[in-house]
């Protein structure tokens, strides 16, 4: 099978295609930069807002992936034109190649979009593909973390001093390890099933206090940590501070204050078992994590 994916050099995409090809399927990916030669990948310098290039990248495709997005941005706009517009641009591309079957990685973040500019952009980005008329899937994933993954590093290294920053007492959120994500992104690639929104997770019912994930961070990284739950007050000032510091690349946005101060990021409407179930239990994907971050030199 030929899988056409956005978003193929970032840390979900780069899993996806080393999955795929592991498994027997040929590649076309997109990407901004030249890349390394890979066999069974041919790479499409281009980007969502270059309609040329998307359309050389679904070019005798059998299924579309959508993967790419928008994570930070400097205002609505931002998030509006990577993740709304970039997700039209890639369905029209997608119908104009008459493909039929298209899967999009959207976020548990889509459900409250009037908590975050994020979340807003996801759910608008979710209206484009449920209007299109394709054979659309969309998966929202809860945090995912993995071996490349560098939002959660800070976390990792925290839980080596025995402190670690979380969200308020009270919230919950779902996991899930990358590998089962790409796992369940190729299993709908090869499955044909009914248009339908999934929010996989890692099997844990009601999802995980946030303290506890603390604690099986430290686990991982063999420190006995303690979970310092932040009130949403003390999270909104050093959102201030890292503006302050950081100005347009802060990474605790008042978008994510909003998002960490949610009490329920926990998945819903998982996959039917017939189709996905994780394979990785949480505990060992993060001891793998851990392992990755020090092979990489940064834990």
């Amino acid at each position: 099978m030929i899988l056409a994916i956005t978003g193929g050099t970032g840390f979900v995409g780069s899993h996806l295609i080393d999955h795929a090809l592991e498994t027997g399927h040929t590649i076309r990916a997109l990407a901004r930069k030249p890349q390394a030669k890979r066999i069974g990948v041919t790479w499409i310098e281009g980007a969502l807002d270059r309609p040329k290039s998307l359309a050389t990248l679904v070019e005798g495709a059998d299924v579309v992936i959508h993967v790419a997005g928008v994570v930070n941005a400097a205002d609505r706009a931002g998030f509006a034109e990577g993740n709304i517009a970039g997700t039209q641009a890639i369905v029209d591309a997608t119908r104009s190649a008459g493909i039929r079957r298209f899967v999009q990685v959207s976020s548990l973040a889509a459900r409250a979009p009037a908590l975050s500019n994020y979340g807003w952009s996801k759910a608008e980005a979710e209206t484009c593909v449920a209007g299109s008329g394709l054979d659309w899937t969309i998966v929202r994933p809860p945090a995912i973390f993995g071996p490349r993954d560098h939002d959660l590093l800070d976390v990792f290294k925290a839980a080596r001093s025995g402190y670690v920053p979380m969200p308020p007492a009270g919230t919950r959120v779902s996991l899930l390890y990358v590998e089962d994500l790409t796992a369940l992104l190729l299993a709908l690639a090869e499955i044909p099933v009914a248009p339908a929104i999934m929010e996989p997770d890692d099997g844990t019912p009601k999802g995980w206090d946030n303290r506890d994930f603390a604690r099986a961070i430290g686990v991982a990284v063999g420190k006995s940590v303690r979970p310092l739950s932040m009130p949403r007050v003390v999270l909104s000032l050093a959102s201030a501070a890292d503006r302050l510091v950081r100005r347009g690349k802060a990474k605790l946005t008042r978008d994510r204050v909003r998002y960490f101060c949610h009490p329920d990021w926990v998945s819903h409407t998982p996959p039917p078992a017939t189709l996905w179930t994780p394979s990785v239990p949480t505990p060992q994907a993060l001891a793998q994590t851990a392992a990755w971050y020090r092979a990489a030199g940064l834990l």
